[in-house]
């Protein structure tokens, strides 16, 4: 089932909580597995959640937003590190919503975490680090595959529950 057949018709309120539950999930999981999303393949799991803006395309900016707060807490790289990581969240969600609306599957979920983070982080990395483009982004897009594979994965899920419920309300 795509994601345009499910409820779209959601209140401020319920958008609001949607996107602070969303917010406050991304930070604890990069809280809990920053031993590895800092690394030289930084599979950073959180990034998977990006995904879930096929399903909800309000949390666009949410996203973008734990991005800044993530890198902010915990990234230690300065504003450029802060503000390139919510841009890249920004532009991320922006295009899996734009995929999923155009009537793409969900291997556009797959591309978009995979290839925007995996060649857009490592632009600013690779002058505050000091160490070429080509070797940060081979680095970067191995671990975004892996976000890639499991946000793909995670919508696939959501989508299949959100249509055997719909199924059952209609009996």
């Amino acid at each position: 089932m795509r994601s345009d057949k499910m409820k779209t018709n959601y209140t401020r309120t319920q958008k609001i909580t949607i996107a602070g539950i969303c917010i406050a999930l991304y930070i604890v999981i990069m809280m809990c597995t920053q031993s590895f999303a800092f690394g030289q393949y930084q599979v950073r799991i959180s990034t998977a959640m990006y995904a879930l803006s096929a399903i909800f395309p309000f949390l666009i900016v949410p996203f973008g937003l734990a991005n800044v707060i993530s890198n902010t807490i915990m990234g230690g790289l300065g504003p450029l590190d802060m503000i390139g990581g919510g841009i890249v969240g920004i532009l991320t969600t922006s295009v899996i919503v734009l995929a999923k609306r155009y009537g793409c599957g969900n291997w556009c979920i797959l591309l978009a975490i995979t290839l925007i983070p995996g060649l857009g982080v490592p632009v600013w990395l690779s002058i505050l680090l000091d160490i070429p483009y080509w070797v940060l982004a081979s680095t970067v897009v191995v671990g975004q595959f892996i976000c890639g594979i499991a946000g793909m994965a995670l919508v696939t899920a959501l989508e299949k529950t959100f249509a055997v419920n719909l199924a059952a309300e209609r009996k």
